[in-house]
């Protein structure tokens, strides 16, 4: 058992941006707070994008707190860009991350601290920043017919890139930016794609000025505040409408499906009799949260979210969810990590009065 006063699981951006801020206040790595990390190196979810996502096609990085990120080659992997940009983050301000550590499970401890149980051992703590992410939980829906495919389903997680798919039919179900990026490199390759989706697709032309951004937040920040699971940021702002997206919109690659009904053994079929026969299904669906390892402190609301009130749960004060619901985006990420150790210096400052 070993004791801090801070344990942050996860470190991606918004782990990271917590982390920066705690050193910024005055507490030291490894003997004040700890950040865990269960990814093998340095990158967060960044790591395990696909080769063909390039820095140059990421949509809206921001830099970590203190430390730009500077002459990016922007043909470079994504990947490769950014996950040497974490390392040498990680480097500069001292962070000492542990990883590979699984975190198993988040437990109420003695005299008000908390219990992280991990695969390197249990810390006790008084305040934990979650900055899980979603990536470890990608969503798989389900349909009638599902298990009988003799195709080949993937999900976004385990996407390859495009080659893998060369002179194979292809279906792509999703309405996000995944998706419409991975239909448009698979469409250059495959002997045909269909695209589907359960809602139209809105495509949004002009800037992704600050005044947009708020309201898109405030839109994914309502449904946190009353205990709902959250929506991404991307799904209430729609999809970028740039030069490539035009060009895939005249072409018909982006000619958007509504959702089939069940799958058959070698495609979709929908409820009017229309069938696709396909090789491949390829699930852009998103993410859920990464929340199973705070089970035992029972979170959540009946809406099956967790309620949060700035960044701390509203269960339990303790807790601090960032990069979740709305502070799941870059530039979100790096306000929420601010604004938790912020309140947590309060409690503990508020603690050590009543000592």
């Amino acid at each position: 058992m070993r004791d801090v006063d801070v344990v942050v699981i996860g470190a991606g951006q918004a782990g990271l941006s917590g982390a920066y801020h705690l050193r910024r206040v005055g507490l030291v790595p490894d003997r004040d707070f700890v950040v865990l990390d269960h990814a093998p190196r340095a990158g967060g979810a960044w790591q395990f994008r696909w080769p063909s996502l390039t820095y140059g096609k990421v949509h809206g990085m921001h830099a970590l707190p203190g430390m730009e990120l500077t002459g990016a080659d922007e043909a470079r992997p994504s990947s490769e860009v950014i996950a040497a940009y974490f390392s040498a983050y990680e480097e500069r301000f001292d962070l000492r991350v542990h990883r590979p550590v699984d975190v198993t499970a988040v437990r109420e401890g003695e005299g008000g601290r908390l219990l992280v149980q991990t695969s390197e051992g249990t810390w006790s703590t008084r305040a934990l920043i979650n900055a899980t992410g979603t990536w470890d939980r990608p969503f798989w829906p389900r349909y009638p017919g599902q298990d009988a495919f003799q195709g080949r389903q993937l999900h976004t997680v385990h996407y390859p890139g495009p080659e893998e798919f060369a002179g194979q039919r292809v279906v792509v179900v999703g309405g996000g930016a995944s998706g419409t990026q991975h239909l448009m490199e698979i469409a250059e390759v495959a002997a045909d794609t269909t695209w589907v989706t359960r809602r139209p697709p809105v495509f949004r032309e002009g800037p992704f000025n600050e005044d947009f951004g708020r309201a898109a937040v405030a839109m994914v920040e309502d449904r946190v505040r009353r205990g709902l699971p959250p929506q991404s940021v991307v799904s209430v702002t729609g999809l970028p409408l740039n030069d490539a997206v035009r060009r895939a919109l005249d072409s018909g690659v982006l000619d958007r499906q509504p959702m089939f009904d069940r799958i058959t053994p070698t495609g979709v079929a929908w409820g009017d009799g229309r069938t696709v026969e396909t090789d491949v299904i390829l699930w852009a669906t998103g993410f859920r949260a990464a929340i199973d390892h705070l089970a035992p402190l029972k979170l959540r609301e009946p809406g099956g979210g967790i309620r949060v009130d700035g960044t701390h749960a509203v269960r339990d004060a303790r807790i601090h969810l960032v990069g979740y619901g709305p502070s799941a985006s870059t530039i979100g990420a790096n306000r929420a990590g601010r604004a938790a150790v912020r309140e947590i210096m309060r409690l503990l400052e508020d603690e050590k009065a009543l000592v």
